[in-house]
């Protein structure tokens, strides 16, 4: 059973309180806080019962205020990019912020769920996370009711429920921006670590990182991690797909995606012996490699730098709205958004 305690972790620029809550189970310890419903910290212990926080963030609410690199953030109503920063639902089009190039990146920088307070309530061993979105907040449509549960799984599984209602067909496509260093936040590169995904198609990209609409094939290409694979291995190759984003921040297609639960990737970092599974139900997984984090302090001071983090968002393919081939990502009053991914943590 997991355990939630709470404590403060300051005040926004505005004076209100914010909450950090920490949860406990299965030897992993996870601290999410009530303002941007972020993941501040993952404790978890390496192959010699060594325990490390293995994610980058910061020590209090005044960072996560500014978070340029969107450090452990939960971001909604949509991840990713949208083209040209419009979409349409029927007959009507919807203009959102331009704030990626003429793209729209993770719904809105400074308005977007990463950057509000949410209801938090403990309940059952699990951190329940509610907030409500008016129609027409930030360009999107629906008023949607928003629920994200946190809770540690008995084998030390981090667990993601978004729960999201809407009174009319919306755009919804939620993720986490959590970026993982399984030798620990603040021990530099993560391209010793190694990674598999259950997936053999991408989603390649023209400039500004939207998809052409193509699922491409990554046998035999440096895209292929079918099996374990060292992330720096091919990562500043002078490839077109590699130089666009400025090494790996692309879109992998899951094989036999249906809507249930599998495991889409694992991982590892041999020097810790530390693994990580990510379990989802959602078609697609963003693979980042930290390309483009902003230099700054984290927590405890450690400053961060280029790819000393990455990433792996579950979701729906990005620009989805706007290419036919794609997942749906609309959801109606009769079809909520409904959706779990999970973090799994082991060492040997």
């Amino acid at each position: 059973m997991t355990t939630i305690t709470q404590s403060s972790f300051g005040k926004t620029k505005d004076g209100q309180e914010v909450t950090l809550y920490t949860l406990e189970n299965a030897g992993l310890k996870v601290c999410i806080s009530d303002f941007g419903a972020h993941i501040v910290s993952v404790f978890a212990p390496d192959k010699n019962g060594e325990v490390r926080d293995v994610i980058l963030g910061f020590d209090s609410v005044t960072g996560y205020e500014n978070n340029p690199s969107f450090f452990g953030a939960a971001i909604g109503p949509n991840a990713n990019r949208i083209c040209n920063a419009t979409f349409s639902i029927g007959d009507k089009t919807y203009k959102l912020k331009v704030n990626d190039g003429p793209n729209n990146l993770h719904s809105d920088e400074a308005k977007g769920f990463h950057k509000r307070m949410w209801d938090a309530k403990a309940e059952n061993g699990e951190l329940v996370l509610t907030l409500r979105m008016e129609d027409g907040d930030m360009g999107f449509p629906g008023n949607l009711d928003v629920k994200l549960t946190y809770s540690i799984t008995d084998d030390a599984g981090l667990k993601l429920h978004y729960l999201v209602t809407t009174d009319r067909p919306a755009l919804i496509n939620m993720t986490n921006h959590a970026y993982f260093n399984l030798s620990g936040q603040g021990s530099g590169k993560i391209l010793d670590h190694e990674l598999k995904l259950n997936a053999s198609k991408y989603t390649p990209v023209v400039e500004g990182a939207i998809p052409t609409g193509e699922e491409a094939d990554v046998k035999g290409t440096v895209f292929d991690f079918t099996d374990f694979r060292r992330i720096g291995d091919d990562i500043d190759d002078d490839l077109e797909q590699l130089t666009l984003v400025k090494g790996y921040d692309h879109n992998w297609v899951i094989d036999g995606a249906d809507g249930s639960l599998k495991t889409v990737a694992t991982l590892r970092d041999n020097a810790s012996g530390r693994y990580m599974d990510v379990l989802t139900d959602q078609p697609a997984i963003q693979f980042y490699a930290g390309n483009c984090i902003t230099p700054e302090d984290g927590k405890g001071g450690v400053h961060y730098d280029v790819r000393d983090g990455l990433c792996l968002e579950t979701q729906v393919h990005p620009d989805s709205i706007n290419q036919a081939g794609f997942p749906d990502c609309v959801y109606t009053p009769e079809r909520p958004y409904d959706t779990v991914t999970i973090y799994k943590f082991y060492a040997k």
